[in-house]
Order: C-alpha cells, then structure tokens, then sequence
C-alpha cells in the first residue's frame, strides 16, 4: 500500500465480530481480544474506550524496549497508567494522560531522552496527540540498595 508521498505504507488488520447482547470480540495477529460491544457500558468487559487507552500503553511500553536498545538504555522495569477522558456531544475522547514508571538507575537527561523519543517516534502515540490532547509524563524509581537487577 502506497501512501499520498509515495511511501509504502505498514498495513494492521483485525477480525471482529458481536452477538445480539454486546459479546464482542477482535482477533488480531491470531489472538482474541473480548470487549464489551453492548449499547450500555458493561463492567465485566474493556469497552472501545478501554482499548483505546490500552493501545496507548502498549505503544508506550513498547517503545521503552525499542528505545532502550537504541539509546542502550538500562532499566529494570516500566509500568505505566493511562487515562482517557471523553466528552460530548459529539462523543470523542479530548485528552489522554499517562505516567510512565522506569526503574532505572539511568541520569534525569537520558530518562528525558527515552521520554522525548517515544512521544516523538510512537505510532500510536502521534495518533491520539493529532486528534485529543496528550500529556505524558516519566518517572524514575530507583530500586532499593541491594536489590536484585535481574528481572526474572
């Protein structure tokens, strides 16, 4: 697939489906993902919203290991919270927030520079900021003197 410049463009597809009663579902790359399809928003089930936010936190989450190897970055771990806030009318999400969690024992500069690089380089991440307001911010926490570094 071709893109307005010319450029070759990467292509994502899912499969879903819904039954009478809201039970939804969307596979993609061969796994199923079940949310809540119902007119009603359910409290068993992630809803639309739900997915949005949490396509956030995967591309910001996967770009704390894509960048940590490109800027050899060392950290322990990274746990992140997303929130999305909607308004209407019309329905649309306005603004999405997140704190991002990295234990690492890394300098103030070089956390900033994982920061800036995912906000600058995720797909998703340039997504949302297009169309809502997105603020983000990065957090160190540095892990107790005489803690393990290994992850496992």
């Amino acid at each position: 697939m071709a893109s307005a410049d010319g450029e070759t463009a990467t292509r994502y597809e899912v499969d879903g489906e819904i039954l009478p009663g809201g039970h939804a579902r969307i596979t993609a790359q061969g796994g199923d993902i079940c949310f809540d399809g119902g007119a009603k928003t359910g409290d068993e089930l992630p809803g639309p919203a739900d997915l949005l936010a949490a396509a956030l936190a995967a591309c910001i989450l996967k770009n704390v290991e894509r960048f940590s190897k490109m800027l050899h970055f060392s950290y322990r771990r990274a746990t992140i919270h997303v929130a999305v806030e909607r308004e209407e009318p019309p329905p649309r999400i306005v603004r999405a927030r997140s704190t991002l969690q990295v234990e690492t024992d890394e300098p103030a500069a070089r956390l900033y520079l994982l920061h800036r690089n995912i906000r600058k380089f995720g797909t998703i991440t340039n997504t949302i900021a297009a169309a809502a307001d997105l603020q983000g911010e990065i957090v160190a926490v540095h892990a107790p003197r005489g803690a393990s570094t290994d992850p496992t």
